[in-house]
């Protein structure tokens, strides 16, 4: 009993479907997996230094990756695409080349579109990067994460759930705190659950931020 297993990994194929779209042969296919992660770190990590944020939120909630034989094809979700594109102009172009000389491929075109979600509160992933940036400012948690509560539920969501582990205030010892507001009925496989597990680096160590969203059941 009590065995915890990962909400979207449990719903693939009803209500989840997969991030990365290609097909490749068995011996290929840890490259092909290498290669995803190559590019959502380097497109956070391009984000996180070309943004001036104040919230310390990048804003980012899901990159899709559909590749074929001569085309990538990466589709960013962001809750606040102005962050991207305000500045400049071409910064989609220039993010788009450097993809393309970090993987070193040749032979493929990398295509970069964004997409902007329309309830950006609405996302576990911008929640919990919003969480994280209070936590670094020495916020109370149980302060942070009623406000976190309050901002989703401006969107239309039935239930949330939002846990923090570790040393929390910088106590000695680690403990779990969380806080659920509505429904969460993580075990019905019909139930469409959207889930973050996020990690923030404080002063007082390493905090984990895992938030549970119950958007709508079919």
């Amino acid at each position: 009993m009590g065995q915890k297993i990962n909400p979207l990994g449990f719903r693939l194929g009803t209500t989840q479907s997969h991030h990365s779209l290609w097909f490749a042969q068995p011996k290929n296919y840890s490259e092909g997996l290498q290669e995803d992660q190559k590019i959502r770190d380097y497109i956070k990590n391009y984000v996180q230094k070309n943004m001036k944020i104040s919230s310390g939120a990048e804003g980012i909630a899901r990159i899709e990756i559909q590749k074929r034989i001569d085309l990538i094809q990466i589709i960013i979700y962001m809750g606040f695409p102005k962050l991207l594109i305000e500045g400049k102009p071409r910064r989609i172009e220039e993010l788009q080349m450097n993809v393309q000389k970090e993987l070193n491929c040749v032979n493929r075109k990398i295509n970069i579109a964004i997409t902007r979600i329309s309830n950006p509160y609405g996302h576990p992933k911008i929640l919990a990067e919003f969480i994280a940036g209070q936590l670094k400012n020495r916020v109370s948690f149980r302060k942070a994460m009623k406000k976190a509560i309050e901002l989703t539920e401006q969107t239309d969501t039935k239930g949330i759930k939002v846990q923090i582990a570790g040393r929390i205030d910088g106590k000695e010892i680690a403990r779990v705190e969380w806080i659920r507001e509505g429904r969460v009925p993580l075990q019905t496989i019909r139930a469409k659950i959207d889930y973050c597990s996020y990690t923030v680096r404080t002063i007082y160590g390493v905090l984990g931020i895992k938030i549970w969203i119950f958007v709508d059941e079919k």
